[in-house]
């Protein structure tokens, strides 16, 4: 599971559908039977992550395996050592799987294509964020039914998202367009790549009436997105009460996290209880990803 731009609609909406077969043993403990050979999932993480990775560490225990957390800080990697020979090394340890994220836009095509275990991306670069993408659509799907003909509005820093990126090979491939709102220095319009589905806009008020979903994404101001913004963000972009009140009662909202409060989206507007699909998001996250290492362990090694 290295992106999801060669993924057709029936294997998203298969490993979809397998996650919500898996959602009971993250709502309610429902036990699984236990694996008649327990892995070893490997856990690298060279960025910071909070929902990722604890949601991989939790998709792991619940499937009956266990995992290994390796981080940037303290390892050899601040040493010199390369990515793909910690990659390695870390197979050489007998490990099962590997996910791993990475600053590195293709780092996790990289190491898939030196290592002899399966490889799942849990985010390289700008590049993609195939797992967060999934779990949006599991949400968006619960809740709208079939995405096909639905409209999403993506809204913040695209050009710094790899979430988007992911989240627009996933939903147009399911049917839905997908219109991507942002300031002009954050939201480029050149996306060919994408083929149709895909409009481009930078007035968030002229499309806001259109959704049949909104999602949420923070300034990354850890990529040095913050020297494109203004002051009056929030005022221009942000999904404020006002704005809310505009959506229809069905509109869910949906965001990524982590969240810069009063910013792109207000208190009052992530607390609201019918709408806000955010926490929705974060468990049917662990769902997604069950499915996901259920699949990277089916593979044959190499």
């Amino acid at each position: 599971m290295l992106g999801l731009r060669d993924l057709g609609p029936e294997r998203l909406e298969s490993i979809l559908d397998r996650a919500e077969s898996l959602l009971p043993v993250v709502r309610d403990g429902v036990a699984l039977p236990n694996p008649v050979r327990p892995a070893m999932v490997g856990l690298l993480f060279l960025e910071n992550s909070t929902r990722t990775r604890c949601s991989f560490e939790v998709a792991a225990n619940r499937l009956g395996h266990r995992s290994v957390v390796l981080t940037g800080l303290g390892s050899s990697l601040d040493k010199g050592e390369s990515l793909i020979d910690t990659a390695a090394n870390l197979a050489a340890m007998g490990l099962d799987a590997l996910v791993i994220r990475s600053a590195i836009a293709g780092g996790a095509d990289l190491v898939a294509r030196n290592i002899g275990i399966p490889v799942v991306n849990a985010g390289d670069g700008r590049h993609e964020h195939p797992t967060q993408a999934l779990l949006d659509a599991s949400t968006l799907r619960a809740r709208l039914g079939s995405l096909a003909g639905k409209r999403i509005l993506i809204v913040g820093d695209i050009l710094n998202s790899r979430v988007a990126r992911s989240n627009i090979h996933a939903l147009t491939a399911m049917g839905a367009t997908v219109v991507l709102v942002g300031p002009p220095p954050l939201l480029p319009w050149t996306f060919a790549e994408f083929g149709s589905g895909v409009d481009v806009t930078h007035d968030l008020d002229g499309v806001l009436d259109t959704a049949d979903a909104v999602m949420m994404l923070r300034i990354q101001l850890e990529r040095d997105a913050g020297r494109a913004v203004a002051s009056d963000y929030r005022f221009a972009f942000g999904l404020t009460v006002n704005r809310l009140a505009r959506l229809g009662p069905e509109v869910p909202i949906l965001h990524p996290g982590p969240m810069n409060r009063g910013v792109e989206i207000d208190d009052s507007v992530s607390a609201d209880i019918a709408r806000s699909a955010i926490l929705e998001q974060v468990a049917r996250g662990v769902a997604v990803r069950m499915a996901i290492i259920e699949a990277a362990l089916e593979l044959p090694a190499g």
